[in-house]
């Protein structure tokens, strides 16, 4: 996934009209501290200041720039949420007049067993910031072509992207892209000095990712789950091995976008099931998935045949160091399996 954004990145610097990409070791010679900036042409260090970098991005995107602002992990977007604010409702409160195309990358979630302060999810609150777009990709090919669209949108962009995800390969090449070892000798820098390496990038495509458009994962028609980022792998797999073990059919409804989120395909795959759980990592007080509940029992409470299930983190004030610790806050694959089993098995 991270070679992913990197190519999606650099396409964006060559042809879409990408300014700056910059923030803390985006530029060499790290390249992010994932390295899905390495070898960009556009990239630079920022002080390591969230809303110095924010602000900025703010400013060029204002002055008729295209910047790719990244915050190293969004533990630390938190102190900026009054300039995402901002960025997000300066289009609306202007009357149009000013755009905001910018860019905010940052890894979220957990999984990396990075305690307190590397851990943290933003689904919920960057879903009440209004006026910004949100999109959170579970593969490198809609990691890939959701960045291309976020680049290309005048509104601003919030690009989360899953820290546990980010070392993952995909099940489907990008276009342009070559297989795994070449694509690794010309983008991946070497160990080492890298003062006079420069990357050799391949010949990419404009392919983009709707933002607002979910992905059918899994067909099925007992259950649905909606999932999206690090959690949509997780449900993939328990889906595929309820299918192949003949415990029942469960369709997984991968969001991709949460602001806007595709409420049609939500409700196409509901009606047809009419058993529904949503799966994420954020906490489950004021979890955004709640509010597709409530929406879900508003429009079509009586197509439900059983009460919707929601799996999501516990409300602790942050996650422990300790691998049990994080697993027993965060949802893992034997709480899907269980909530699922629940959703089939329960009575109609």
């Amino acid at each position: 996934m991270a070679q992913a954004i990197r190519m999606a990145l650099h396409y964006g610097e060559r042809n879409l009209g990408v300014t700056e990409i910059f923030g803390e070791d985006v530029g060499p010679p790290l390249g992010g501290v994932f390295t899905a900036t390495q070898g960009l042409e556009r990239a630079w260090n920022s002080p390591l200041d969230e809303r110095g970098i924010l602000g900025a991005a703010l400013g060029l995107a204002w002055a008729g720039g295209r910047p790719v602002a990244e915050i190293q992990f969004v533990d630390y977007i938190f102190n900026a949420i009054d300039i995402l604010k901002l960025a997000a409702n300066s289009h609306w409160g202007s009357g149009g007049r000013y755009k905001t195309p910018m860019v905010v990358m940052t890894p979220t979630g957990s999984g990396i067993h990075g305690s307190m302060y590397h851990s943290h999810s933003f689904d919920s609150i960057a879903a009440k910031l209004h006026g910004m777009k949100v999109v959170c990709p579970s593969t490198p090919i809609d990691a890939y072509g959701l960045m291309i669209a976020a680049i290309k949108s005048d509104d601003p962009v919030l690009f989360l992207k899953p820290k546990a995800l980010l070392r993952t390969k995909g099940e489907e090449l990008i276009p342009g892209e070559p297989d795994e070892k070449q694509l690794h000798a010309m983008i991946d820098a070497p160990l080492g000095d890298r003062v006079k390496w420069r990357a050799k990038w391949p010949k990419l495509t404009d392919y983009a990712v709707e933002i607002g458009k979910a992905k059918l994962a899994h067909p099925g028609g007992d259950a649905t789950v909606v999932t999206h980022g690090r959690m949509a792998p997780i449900c993939l797999d328990v889906a595929r091995r309820f299918k192949s073990e003949g415990r029942g059919q469960v369709e997984v409804l991968d969001l991709r976008s949460l602001i806007p989120y595709d409420w049609p395909a939500i409700l196409a795959s509901v009606k047809k099931t009419g058993r529904v759980a949503f799966v994420n990592e954020e906490t489950e007080i004021a979890n955004f998935a709640e509010h597709l509940i409530r929406r879900l029992v508003d429009e079509c409470f009586y197509e439900l045949k059983v009460r919707p299930r929601l799996l999501a983190g516990k409300a602790t004030p942050g996650i422990g160091l300790s691998p049990n610790l994080e697993y027993f806050t965060q949802p893992q694959t034997k709480d899907v399996e269980r909530v699922v089993s629940e959703l089939l098995a329960e009575p109609a």
